[in-house]
């Protein structure tokens, strides 16, 4: 199984388009060591007999077409109008996660794409982009159901891949029809086991509570690619960008008691990557004390570009 991250960074990316926060203002005038960062988002392919042509892509960010463009092996150019690009997860309906689905309405099949029915509800009603690809594409919706907390399925083109999605607890986005009553489904975190290496990814953008449940999955995959978009709970707030802590928005911060730091120092077996990495972030500075502090955790910072083999 092959992983490329397509994005790594929260909403808005890094820089972010009006921040001047230190990071974006040290990144932007070479200040900062780092290095920019799109939209989160990642490709996953069987990589098994098929010349990795198959891939799936998980969320869809706004900055897709650049993604794609900085990705050649995903356009295999074997026709007039091609792609490698087989199927989409979506993993919530968050607007950093559903917008690039419009980069694709150039499609010559409708977009196969899984997602719960939480998620299908808010992008035909409260984000109608299921709606407007209707007039273009068209959506082959296949549904994620769950039976005892979880969902199996299979997806043509890498039947080797066994994908497993299990619902988190989360808040659906502001323009959801259930915005402050939430649904099972609203976020997934997914499973993807390939049965020739018999390795498993764990995969989840957006984790604001580990319940017992998703401990023992995180536990027993080789890798996890997760959620590292705060350092801080209250990150944004004494920044003044906002009022809200890190997980009123459904992110659990790196550091502080039962923050992710301490959660992947109890796992011995999975590679620890954080992925989703908001632009107020200190560990985007790869010589900042809290980017050393995961690094002496032995925790990885995913890049755009970065590729993962299991």
């Amino acid at each position: 199984m092959k992983i490329h991250i397509l994005g790594s960074a929260a909403g808005g990316g890094f820089p972010q388009w009006n921040c001047n926060c230190s990071n974006c203002d040290g990144l932007r005038k070479g200040s900062l060591r780092g290095q920019a960062r799109t939209q989160s988002s990642i490709a996953i392919s069987s990589g098994a007999n098929d010349g990795n042509d198959h891939w799936t892509l998980c969320n869809t960010s706004p900055d897709l077409l650049q993604q794609l463009r900085n990705f050649p092996e995903i356009q295999p150019a074997r026709s007039l109008r091609d792609t490698a690009i087989r199927s989409i997860v979506l993993l919530d309906s968050q607007i950093d996660h559903t917008t690039g689905l419009l980069m694709l309405r150039e499609s010559t099949q409708p977009l196969r794409i899984y997602c719960t029915e939480p998620v299908y509800e808010d992008l035909t009603t409260g984000n109608p982009l299921f709606k407007v690809l209707s007039h273009y594409c068209k959506v082959d919706w296949q549904a994620i159901r769950f039976q005892n907390d979880q969902c199996n399925f299979v997806i043509p083109g890498s039947e080797n891949l066994k994908w497993t999605a299990y619902p988190l607890s989360s808040k659906a986005p502001p323009y959801s029809p259930h915005r402050n009553d939430a649904h099972v489904g609203d976020n997934i975190g997914l499973v993807i086991e390939d049965s020739l290496t018999k390795r498993k990814l764990f995969y989840s953008p957006g984790l604001g509570k580990i319940d017992d449940q998703t401990l023992q999955i995180m536990n027993d995959s080789d890798c996890v690619l997760v959620d590292g978009t705060f350092w801080r709970d209250d990150e944004m707030i004494r920044l003044g960008v906002s009022k809200k802590y890190g997980r009123d928005l459904g992110h659990l911060p790196q550091s502080e008691k039962g923050g992710m730091i301490e959660v992947l120092n109890s796992m011995k077996k999975p590679r620890k990557i954080l992925i989703h990495i908001n632009n107020t972030n200190p560990i985007l500075n790869e010589a900042s004390d809290e980017r050393k502090e995961l690094v002496r955790h032995g925790i990885e910072v995913a890049f755009d570009g970065m590729e993962i083999i299991l």
